[in-house]
């Protein structure tokens, strides 16, 4: 069987660099923000990250403030998909402009940099909506799922 993109997508560093984006990112919202990387989907981007959204548990958020970054790696997309909380009170062109960011680094093969960068975006507009507070609990792994 040919080796996936899934584990050749990102190196152990770059993970770690990832990781330390959503930590830098939390550090100042209540909001969680999650990567999740596949090879493929039968489904839409966006279906398939509300269906994972669920799976991994971020539809249990207490101000419902939760993203996920769903990438499949094998089909070339990706989508951003935030909870009920965040749609609320983003400007209804947030998540585009993320993307856009996302884009086009990915375009170049930055899949790193347009990861960390996206996240650093989502994780400043968390913060104008969803301030941290001092009793703050890191509600969801900062760990990149994979599947």
């Amino acid at each position: 069987m040919k080796t996936s993109n899934v584990e050749a997508f990102l190196t152990s560093e770059e993970e770690n660099e990832v990781v330390n984006a959503i930590r830098q990112a939390e550090k100042e919202t209540s909001g969680e923000i999650r990567v999740h990387i596949e090879g493929t989907s039968k489904k839409t981007p966006l279906e398939r990250a509300h269906e994972l959204f669920h799976f991994l548990k971020m539809d249990n958020t207490k101000d419902e403030n939760g993203v996920l970054i769903y990438v499949a790696t094998n089909d070339k997309t990706f989508a951003i998909y935030g909870d009920k909380g965040i749609d609320k009170v983003v400007p209804k062109d947030f998540w585009n402009s993320t993307k856009d960011i996302i884009q086009n680094h990915f375009r170049n093969k930055r899949f790193k940099d347009g990861l960390v960068e996206g996240i650093l975006k989502a994780g400043e507009e968390l913060q104008k909506h969803f301030p941290w507070q001092h009793d703050d609990v890191n509600e969801l792994p900062d760990q990149i799922s994979k599947s």
